[in-house]
């Protein structure tokens, strides 16, 4: 029988496996990490292969009295899973005790998107004067024009040939290893220019990375989103910016003007078209402001 302490090691091996066959970020791993934490504690010295349904139902609502989130809930269970899946493959348990167990609905929620205007402003002016400020630039319309990902832009390289500025694209490899080549707008690609001539003379010797921080070396996401949180405050906008954010914008922006949403699905790498269509509401939600300002009965007297 499986205890706790050969459950740790169990999830050792499965982090270790998720990590080499499916190239997940350290976020998502350090998320399922917790995950099968959880799990553990719950399960005390119980083994693992004693876990059945009806017990791992009681786990999930012991948890939501500790006041986890349904969509908490929903990773947590998708992690346990997932894990249980490999254990029955790798390891000979007889069954996943958590197949058919769902999460508590919850209402899902908008991703938040600039509008149109508020992302003209944010990227507007402040031309690339020193390496820094080119670099921030490049960075944010890059965001902003081809969707990408933070971990997708930090990642990209200088001289691996998946920039291309001549071919006005840029290809990435997103989540689930999966690879995609999508355009870099005219903006984008004058903001890379200025930024790739400033670069050679701040990045550390043999360093490949195309975005580089103080030191030379491949710029930390926390420093990415850092940055676009200074740089929105100095152009006095509310919002709290973060780079994801720009990725809905982009989302939202082109799906306004091009109505296309399988195009906006291969833009953004989605699996799923279900989780393309999240921007169609928020398209909506831009008509219906619309509405309400010009309709002459849509004001209350």
């Amino acid at each position: 029988m499986r205890g706790r302490g050969d459950g740790a090691t169990l999830a050792r091996e499965y982090l270790e496996a998720l990590k080499s066959q499916r190239r997940l970020s350290p976020a998502t791993l350090r998320n399922y990490a917790h995950a099968l934490n959880l799990l553990l504690s719950l399960q005390e010295d119980h083994a693992l292969d004693s876990l059945d349904t009806a017990q791992a139902r009681r786990f999930v609502g012991a948890l939501h009295s500790r006041g986890l989130s349904p969509r908490t809930l929903a990773l947590t269970l998708s992690a346990w899973r997932g894990w249980y899946h490999w254990l029955v493959r790798q390891h000979g348990f007889k069954a996943n005790p958590l197949v058919g167990l769902r999460a508590p609905k919850a209402k899902r929620a908008l991703p938040k998107a600039l509008s149109v205007d508020t992302a003209q402003r944010l990227l507007e002016g402040e031309e690339g004067a020193t390496a820094d400020t080119a670099r921030d630039r490049a960075m944010f319309e890059l965001l902003y024009s081809s969707g990408l990902r933070l971990a997708e832009l930090v990642a990209l390289n200088i001289d691996d040939g998946r920039l291309d500025l001549r071919q006005a694209e840029v290809t990435v490899t997103g989540k689930g290893s999966k690879t995609r080549t999508v355009p870099v707008g005219a903006r984008a690609r004058e903001a890379l220019k200025d930024w790739i001539e400033k670069r050679n003379g701040i990045a550390a010797p043999n360093e490949k990375a195309l975005f580089v921080g103080a030191r030379g070396r491949r710029i930390a996401p926390a420093v990415v989103g850092a940055r676009l949180a200074a740089w929105a405050r100095r152009r006095g906008l509310a919002e709290r910016v973060h780079p994801h954010m720009l990725r809905h914008s982009f989302a939202s922006h082109v799906l306004q003007s091009s109505q296309d949403l399988r195009a906006v699905q291969e833009m953004l790498g989605h699996a799923s078209i279900s989780t393309t269509q999240v921007y169609t509401h928020l398209d909506f939600q831009a008509l219906a402001k619309v509405y309400d300002a010009a309709h002459p009965r849509a004001k209350k007297k």
